[in-house]
């Protein structure tokens, strides 16, 4: 997921986040806690109801150095690949510090916009 929200704190309104969230059924809860052990970040956070949970990674450190690579070797089928991509764009937009500048946030909105469309 790709977070733009406001933000007084930041000179340009607005701070850029990254979110890796996988959801799955509760039953796969010992599958979702061996992602968190594997890839040594992250955590596993069940929702509500308990019929399904989360792998989430919040950290861009952990984005950045241990899911980017992990995906980069084990690459994401369809159409959540293609969000990938655009993800690791923005990710290197951040790394770069491009996010903290207006033309870098536009090109950041772009990328959050064209999530899930085919170049059919």
């Amino acid at each position: 997921m790709i977070h733009i929200q406001n933000s007084p704190t930041h000179k340009i309104g607005f701070a850029v986040k990254l979110k890796l969230q996988v959801t799955q059924h509760a039953r796969d809860i010992d599958l979702m806690k061996k992602l968190v052990e594997y890839l040594g970040c992250g955590l596993y956070k069940l929702r509500p109801g308990e019929l399904a949970g989360d792998f989430l990674v919040l950290r861009f450190s952990d984005i950045r150095d241990k899911v980017i690579p992990f995906f980069n070797l084990y690459p994401i089928q369809g159409v959540k690949g293609g969000d990938f991509e655009n993800f690791c764009k923005v990710a290197d937009i951040i790394e770069a510090g491009g996010h903290l500048t207006p033309d870098g946030l536009e090109q950041i909105r772009l990328l959050k916009s064209n999530k899930h469309r085919r170049n059919i």
